[in-house]
């Protein structure tokens, strides 16, 4: 049976709240990890709304400094701390995160109970954030205004099942099964190598989700979320705003799908939309025009990867 890895989408506004929509932010549940992406406002309401436990969180991940996916930091950050939050909190996000929220916290007095450790995403590189022996989470640069980074989160783990009559049959000594689960051959003491398909069957591959939120259509993307299971792409304009698009380097709902068609996802889910939109028809009729296998992200809805 798979581990868990489960996304609820938490916002799916862009820039500013409307009647129904809330700023970015999604807990993610990877197996034992909590993680949280992007913390816009009214992200622990939305915590609360759709009970998910705030204190479980032991990561936090904002893609950059525009008030819609960090604002909410401070309020939450207090609230575990009133809750009683003794464990370290770990925060990954772009260089003046720290000096932001330590300079709001003086200045409103607020006690951080717990160890607050920040690490400085860079925007020129890729970058392994976090790795466990269950996931892993790596940024990778997004083209914005300012310096702005995606993340894939990813599983880890033995991608092999151990054939347990091929193994003594070779004499395969059971210290090496979980060297044969990542994909090793056996080499026997006589210097003979057997190959490891042959003392192995496949197991289901480790899965991927990435999010991408907030950029210009990045066709250099592509390569680096290629067959992800799970896509999330910011959507913020329908075409006929693709100049607009191009203006505020944002992405229209059909650069999305052809952005998942092009990568070979399994599934996307389109988000971010701007206020301007009441509904979301149109936007996912266009996405799903270059990329049928498309969902319009749900605020409260979970979604397997």
């Amino acid at each position: 049976m798979h581990r868990a890895f489960e996304v609820t989408i938490l916002g799916t506004s862009s820039a500013s709240p409307t009647k129904t929509r809330h700023p970015s932010g999604q807990f993610v549940r990877m197996e034992g990890e909590y993680i949280l992406l992007d913390c816009g406002e009214a992200t622990q309401f939305q915590l609360v709304r759709f009970g998910l436990r705030m204190h479980r969180i032991r990561h936090i991940f904002i893609t950059h400094l525009h008030g819609d996916h960090f604002f909410g930091l401070p309020g939450l950050m207090t609230s575990m701390a009133l809750f009683g939050r003794t464990e370290p909190l770990h925060i990954y996000g772009p260089a003046g995160l720290k000096e932001w929220l330590e300079q709001t916290f003086a200045i409103s007095d607020s006690r951080i109970s717990y160890p607050v450790e920040y690490v400085v995403t860079r925007t020129d590189c890729t970058q392994v954030l976090l790795q466990t022996n269950w996931c892993e989470v790596k940024s990778i640069p997004l083209k914005h205004r300012i310096p702005c980074t995606g993340f894939i989160l990813k599983e880890r783990g033995p991608e092999r099942k151990i054939s347990v009559s091929a193994c003594e049959a070779f004499d395969v000594p059971v210290s090496w099964y979980d060297e044969l689960k990542t994909g090793a051959d056996y080499t026997t003491p006589d210097g003979v190598t057997i190959k490891n398909d042959k003392l192995t069957l496949p197991a289901k591959p480790n899965r991927s989700y990435a999010y991408i939120s907030d950029t210009v259509y990045d066709p250099d993307l592509i390569p680096q979320i290629q067959g992800v299971n799970l896509l999330y792409h910011e959507s913020t304009f329908l075409h006929e705003l693709l100049d607009r698009a191009g203006e505020t380097l944002h992405t229209t709902a059909r650069q999305a799908g052809s952005i998942a068609r092009e990568a070979r996802v399994e599934k996307l889910i389109i988000g971010h939309f701007s206020a301007r939109y009441s509904g979301t028809d149109e936007l996912l009729a266009e996405a799903k025009a270059e990329f049928d296998s498309t969902e319009t992200a749900e605020e409260g809805k979970l979604y397997l990867v």
